[in-house]
């Protein structure tokens, strides 16, 4: 299974110059502590060119006790983030992800053009429901064994 398949196609994504109490209220309001920087291009589609964190927000602001409302996305974020495109396998995405220590990845799709977002949430979400057709195969193995041989 490829990780288009899976990844959360409902992106929240901020541009460089925001200011950081917007992408800080957007988190909040959205339940979520990643967003994507995007660069917009002219035909609507917008390309990753960063990512910022809560936790971002928390070591670069609140840690050195900097002023948020003076600050830009741009000045925060973590640049040139590694992406993996929509057709990877989960496993190889997995594997990435474990080697450079994320837990979440830009999907980019043709022309590094952004289609989502990858987390490990989603695959474990989909491996739970994957074991638990498995369990209900087994259960259901023994349901018809059963009937047959009364």
């Amino acid at each position: 299974m490829d990780i288009g398949k899976i990844c959360n196609r409902n992106v929240i994504t901020v541009r460089e110059a925001d200011e950081l109490t917007l992408a800080a209220r957007l988190m909040r309001e959205k339940h979520i502590g990643y967003l994507i920087v995007v660069k917009p291009s002219l035909n609507g589609t917008a390309s990753p060119v960063g990512v910022i964190t809560d936790r971002d927000i928390v070591v670069a602001v609140v840690a050195k006790e900097a002023d948020p409302r003076s600050l830009k996305v741009g000045d925060v974020m973590t640049r040139q983030p590694a992406v993996v495109e929509e057709g990877t396998s989960v496993g190889t995405a997995l594997q990435l992800m474990r080697r450079i220590g994320v837990r979440r990845m830009p999907v980019i799709g043709g022309a590094g053009m952004l289609v989502g977002v990858l987390s490990i949430d989603d695959v474990l979400d989909t491996l739970a429901g994957e074991l638990m057709d498995i369990a209900g195969s087994i259960r259901q193995e023994i349901k018809m064994e059963d009937a047959l041989r009364p």
